[in-house]
């Protein structure tokens, strides 16, 4: 037997991924109306209540209640029973003008000499281990929750499904080629319609015991044979991961009724775990959601991650760590790290850790500014990253709608560009494979 590694994803409609939504969808409507909008927004959901605070400094006017309202209808709190819906809850709006003293520090005269947003660390990781270059547990559980929400939004084969849900997935790993050999358990935890009541003879705990059954044996005979399907017509090779021999857990804790907001108050960036790795690799604390470009914490784990992933894509490693550093109103890094976890290529065994981060640092342009232009940052592109994780995800081209001098303008702009592999080129020629 090898070892085994676990990692967890949660839903949209988890209360923590419904604030993270709601901070980058008000983020997305500034950056419509104005690029150059600085944005820290801060979300709190609980029972029936919304709460936006932050600090902005935009040229816009962003109407913050019918943002709020609108994500949430997306990810499905449409009805009152929920005691968190769109259309019932309230929105309050604490957000005030940017600090002074931090915005002398970002702005410049020349864009490029812009400085960093504020100090701090930032980790990007990569691995050969799927084709995204993604831990295989984080991406299993990512899956698994996805096609869970299509399954809830048809309505068909498991009508009671509500939004709230988590996954976890074990794989057992061989100890030598820390290669993944088959999963070993799972666990799925979703809210649900109390649709079997006490009564008539039917007790309490029995009427939850048969509500727990068929969820049971719904996720093992409907949504796990789904996974397998959707990742059979993707010919992804994680579908033989999937065997028969796997442990299942459902709702551990037995009933699941009161979710979302209702039953655990969300809020911005708490889940950067599940945003980033998984577990793996590393983070440096700072999340993501509902800061603009100019906050490091978020544009440079972007491009820690688009190094990462272009250095295993290249062949230099089969597993990367990348670490950067910044300082804030300071535009060049303070360090740069990177980490081949002893998996170099074979012709690049005498070439140390420190080294390759020396090339790295003279290949990209790791200045926030042009981090920035290099993933088109100052688009309203955030949305998306909000939910299933900021990474792993194919770059597409979407039609977004601007605000401009007081008309509406159409433009196509790039979502998730720092999943590009435009970079395996120049990095081969730079370490001569």
């Amino acid at each position: 037997m090898g070892f085994l590694f676990t990692s967890e994803c949660v839903s949209e409609g988890h209360p923590d991924k419904v604030s993270d939504q709601i901070s980058d969808a008000i983020l997305d409507e500034f950056l419509r109306r104005d690029p150059q909008a600085k944005v820290a927004c801060e979300t709190l959901c609980t029972t029936g209540l919304v709460v936006v605070a932050g600090e902005v400094r935009a040229e816009a006017y962003v109407d913050v209640q019918e943002v709020a309202r609108r994500v949430i209808r997306r990810i499905g709190y449409t009805k009152s029973e929920y005691r968190f819906d769109c259309d019932s809850c309230g929105v309050l709006s604490a957000i005030h003008e940017q600090s002074p003293d931090i915005h002398r520090g970002v702005a410049r005269e020349s864009e490029e000499e812009q400085g960093a947003g504020d100090q701090g660390i930032m980790f990007g990781y990569a691995c050969n281990e799927t084709r995204e270059l993604m831990p295989a547990t984080l991406i299993l559980a990512q899956v698994i929750l996805k096609e869970l929400a299509d399954i809830r939004r048809e309505g068909r084969v498991m009508p009671y499904l509500r939004p709230d849900a988590k996954s976890q997935v074990t794989i057992e790993y061989d100890e030598r080629t820390r290669r993944p050999l088959r999963v070993h358990t799972i666990v799925v935890s979703t809210q649900h319609d109390e649709f079997v009541l006490p009564g008539d003879g039917l007790s309490e705990q029995e009427a939850e015991r048969r509500m727990q059954e068929r969820i049971r044996e719904d996720v093992r005979t409907i949504l796990i044979p789904r996974v397998k399907a959707r990742l059979e017509r993707a010919h992804d090779k994680l579908a033989d991961l999937i065997g028969d021999d796997y442990i299942l857990h459902v709702n551990p804790t037995g009933k699941f009724v009161i979710g979302g907001p209702h039953g655990d108050t969300g809020l911005t960036g708490r889940k950067i775990i599940v945003d980033s790795y998984g577990g793996r690799g590393a983070h440096g604390g700072g999340a993501f959601s509902g800061k603009d470009s100019s906050k490091v914490d978020r544009s440079a784990a972007y491009a820690a991650r688009h190094i990462a992933k272009n250095l295993v894509a290249a062949g230099v490693a089969e597993e990367v760590l990348v670490e950067l550093s910044y300082a804030i109103g300071i535009a060049e890094p303070i360090s740069v790290y990177v980490d081949t976890c002893h998996s170099k290529h074979p012709a690049l065994t005498g070439l140390t850790d420190g080294e390759i981060a020396r090339r790295i640092a003279k290949l990209f342009d790791l200045r926030p500014a042009a981090i920035v232009r290099r993933f088109g940052l100052k688009n309203p592109i955030f949305e998306a990253t909000a939910s299933y994780g900021h990474f792993g995800n194919r770059p597409y081209t979407k039609r977004e709608t601007f605000y401009e001098n007081g008309r509406t303008v159409e433009r196509d702009v790039e979502c998730f560009g720092w999943e590009k592999l435009d970079a395996v080129d120049a990095i081969r020629e730079a370490f001569g494979l």
